[in-house]
């Protein structure tokens, strides 16, 4: 069990997720508090919307609809694989579940089959929808896929989760069938790797001993998230001020912070990318002309 993140601390692990974070309206104090309770929290749930288009699924999920009032979650994800915060606090998302699958994903264990619905899951998931049809038809673009991975791992990250603290709609309540297009066993195996160090597809490092190189390599895009320390991220910073990209006020230090963030971010802007290609998170193009001394 945990205390729900505040708005501000959910916008902060997203965006050093390296997540594109977008506010929606009145977002921060947009919740159905007024009617049961919200938190503790034990895990994160994923849907699908059964809608299409950005905009109009972002608002739907805001407002809600006649007989269910939103926020109908607490973020959207949408296709491009960006993030549209819609609500904070409890949203009319989970409904009525399984009481054994909220025991387990406590426990973190194996779920069991839901075949009840005795247990208000309003109050204990926070809730993402992604945009998709749900008719095993619409594509689930790799980019939409990464970011259910990197919101999921991020919030895991913060409360001190595994991935088991991930489920579907389809796993709490008998007879949904959202998310429907990926498997949520393959789902958490994304959300543990990048919880390791790992995700994005990108190797990591070879642990066995080996020459120090001349330069660093590209350690990997997952091995840069919020509490990670290494002496790379040291040797990145000096590089990054020596480049005159640096967004310290002190430091740099062995810890991944905001200000690396907002460093990287300049690096990739100086470089001539933009959008999602400067959201400060090193890619392999940006890090190899950076040119960071092997440590």
């Amino acid at each position: 069990m945990a205390k729900p993140l505040s708005a501000s601390k959910m916008v902060e692990i997203l965006r050093a997720e390296g997540l594109t974070v977008h506010e929606v309206r009145s977002w921060r104090t947009h919740n159905r508090n007024s009617k049961g309770a919200w938190g503790p929290v034990n895990g994160v749930m994923i849907h699908h919307t059964v809608t299409k288009g950005t905009e109009s699924s972002v608002s739907i999920c805001y407002n809600g609809y006649s007989g269910l009032p939103g926020p109908l979650c607490h973020g959207v994800i949408d296709k491009k694989g960006e993030i549209h915060l819609v609500g904070n606090g409890r949203a009319n998302h989970a409904g009525l579940g399984d009481s054994d699958v909220l025991r387990a994903v406590i426990n973190e264990s194996a779920l069991p089959h839901d075949n009840e619905a005795d247990t208000d899951g309003n109050a204990r998931f926070y809730g993402f929808e992604c945009i998709n049809l749900g008719d095993g038809k619409d594509p689930w673009p790799e980019a939409q896929k990464e970011a259910i991975e990197r919101v999921s791992a991020a919030i895991c990250r913060h409360h001190g989760w595994s991935e088991r603290s991930v489920i579907g709609h389809k796993e709490w309540q008998p007879g949904k069938t959202d998310p429907r297009g990926f498997t949520m066993d393959g789902m958490r195996k994304r959300i543990a790797q990048r919880l390791k160090g790992g995700g994005g597809g990108e190797p990591k490092p070879d642990p066995k001993p080996a020459p120090k190189p001349k330069l660093e390599p590209f350690p990997g895009g997952g091995f840069f998230h919020t509490g990670q320390k290494s002496p790379i991220i040291t040797a990145m910073g000096r590089r990054l001020v020596a480049e005159g990209c640096g967004r310290y006020e002190e430091g740099p230090s062995p810890e991944w912070t905001e200000a690396d963030r907002r460093s990287y971010a300049a690096w990739q802007q100086k470089l001539g990318f933009k959008g999602k290609d400067a959201d400060g998170i090193p890619g392999k193009v940006s890090w190899d002309k950076l040119r960071v001394p092997g440590v």
